[in-house]
């Protein structure tokens, strides 16, 4: 019997995987495809006129920070637990919160067309502009100008940091009764969501995000966050909180 269910859950893992191989794939059409070209009035080109500047945090910075570190955190918590269903749930857990929360902001992203506050510079690399306000510069920096609202980085690092939030919060138990009264549990819990916040902040400083797709797309990472973490693991003031559901019902 035990074998019979070891081998149903072992399908229904790879099958889990599978489904989220699909989600990265729906994830890079979106990525490629055409946005909404929202009209531009002459009197709110002011908004789009910030200067163009390089990435505070660049894309191939941002992907090492979101994927590594939740991968990171579950191994080691297997290194010490020994838990495989945990390692297994852990692992469904915060890729389809990633998943789910790329491909929800990108679908925005596509809808809303809302310009970036540099994109009069995308848009007139050399500053000579038209009656018709009709773009002249590189088409794929203009099709990624149009892509503001919301956030991708924020959304990105919210649900990954705010997984490692949940994930270790519910191992230390910080919101138990048990793990009352520990300071360095409630850090373990704020500082990976600081860290998502320097992220989110520096989206504004790079004139590359409104604060509102800033705010928006955080909102979206740690909501989706919390409800992929759910999903798999019982509330934070739960006594069994460090355990998935599959164990913990049993």
């Amino acid at each position: 019997m035990i074998v019979a269910k070891e081998a149903e859950f072992s399908r229904g893992f790879w099958l889990e995987i599978l489904f989220r191989a699909f989600l990265a794939v729906i994830f890079l059409k979106l990525e490629d495809a055409e946005p909404f070209e929202r009209k531009i009035h002459p009197e709110e080109l002011w908004l789009y006129k910030n200067p163009q500047k390089e990435d505070y945090v660049p894309t191939n910075v941002l992907w090492p920070l979101v994927f590594i570190p939740p991968f990171a955190i579950i191994v080691i918590t297997f290194q010490i637990t020994k838990d495989k269903f945990d390692l297994r749930q852990g692992v469904l857990s915060s890729t389809l919160a990633l998943s789910l929360s790329g491909i929800i902001v990108d679908i925005l992203k596509l809808i809303v067309g809302r310009p970036r506050p540099d994109f009069f510079w995308r848009c007139f690399p050399n500053g000579d502009t038209n009656s018709e306000l009709n773009c002249n510069g590189d088409r794929d920096v203009i099709k990624e100008g149009r892509k503001s609202f919301p956030s991708g980085h924020c959304s990105f690092a919210f649900a990954s940091c705010g997984f490692i939030a949940f994930y270790l919060a519910g191992k230390l138990r910080t919101f138990a009764i048990s793990g009352k009264g520990y300071s360095w549990n409630l850090c373990a819990f704020l500082i990976p969501l600081g860290i998502a916040l320097i992220v989110a902040l520096s989206r504004t400083c790079d004139y590359h995000h409104h604060w509102q797709d800033v705010l928006i797309g955080s909102l979206i990472g740690f909501g989706i966050s919390y409800l992929c973490y759910r999903h798999y693991y019982p509330c934070l003031d739960s006594q069994f909180c460090h355990r998935p559901y599959l164990i913990a019902v049993n």
